[in-house]
């Protein structure tokens, strides 16, 4: 693997990075990261009702949908951001634009890979896409795979918070400290003018996993004093040369 550090986020709909890992986007980018993402559809059709209930044509959606996750990844300070533009409810791959996010892994290389939640029987476009983001990451290791190319390394994937966290058998089993970079989160939530709804579910969310990384941490005798944070579950043992 290069020793440039990477990441590389795969969101199932334009704003599916925003509320669940922005955090981690913002403060990786601080770190020195280029943290890439690439939005697999707009959530056009299942995911802007307040538009449509609006009187807004597919195409305007679409438009409203880009430029809202493109103010969100400013407000990041994301490295690229792609659009796939494969349409939701239902998501759906076909080879060629597999071959395309295959093509994208490889060309990023990152050192790990952050999608949805393994199981989401309320938005089955999120377990697709973390079902394909296993998928692309084991074709991109494959050195019959376009031999010549650069092979991906074993970056860890790890599943982010889904909406409906007791639901979905997702256990975190990493809490990241965002509060140096919630400013920059919150402002990217305040970009999705078409999801305000969950405006204060996130926040509410991220204030709530602050308090588990604080107790996680160290609690009271000396936890760190962690105001806002995200959850994570990795896939892949981690190894490591310190805890």
């Amino acid at each position: 693997m290069s020793d440039k550090k990477t990441a590389l986020v795969i969101s199932a709909h334009a704003a599916d990075f925003v509320w669940r890992c922005g955090g981690a986007i913002a403060l990786h980018q601080k770190l020195g990261y280029d943290v890439t993402v690439a939005c697999l559809s707009f959530g056009e059709r299942g995911e802007s009702a307040k538009l449509w209930k609006e009187g807004k044509t597919l195409d305007e959606v679409k438009s409203i949908r880009r430029k809202e996750a493109e103010n969100a990844a400013k407000a990041l300070n994301v490295h690229d951001i792609q659009f796939f533009d494969l349409g939701d409810y239902p998501l759906v791959v076909d080879h060629d634009n597999k071959m395309k996010l295959v093509d994208l892994v490889r060309a990023v290389q990152p050192k790990f890979m952050l999608s949805h939640s393994k199981y989401d029987p309320y938005n089955t476009d999120h377990m697709y896409t973390s079902s394909l983001s296993l998928e692309v990451r084991m074709i991109a290791q494959a050195w019959g795979h376009n031999p010549g190319e650069k092979v991906l390394g074993a970056p860890q994937l790890y599943l982010f918070e889904p909406h409906q966290t007791e639901q979905m058998g997702w256990k975190p089993d990493v809490f990241l400290d965002i509060t140096e970079v919630w400013d920059q989160k919150r402002a990217a939530i305040e970009c999705m003018e078409g999801q305000h709804h969950l405006w204060d579910f996130y926040t509410n969310v991220a204030e709530n996993r602050g308090n588990h990384f604080r107790r996680n941490s160290g609690g009271q005798s000396g936890g760190r004093p962690a105001k806002y944070a995200e959850g994570f579950q990795s896939v892949f043992p981690r190894t490591v040369d310190e805890l």
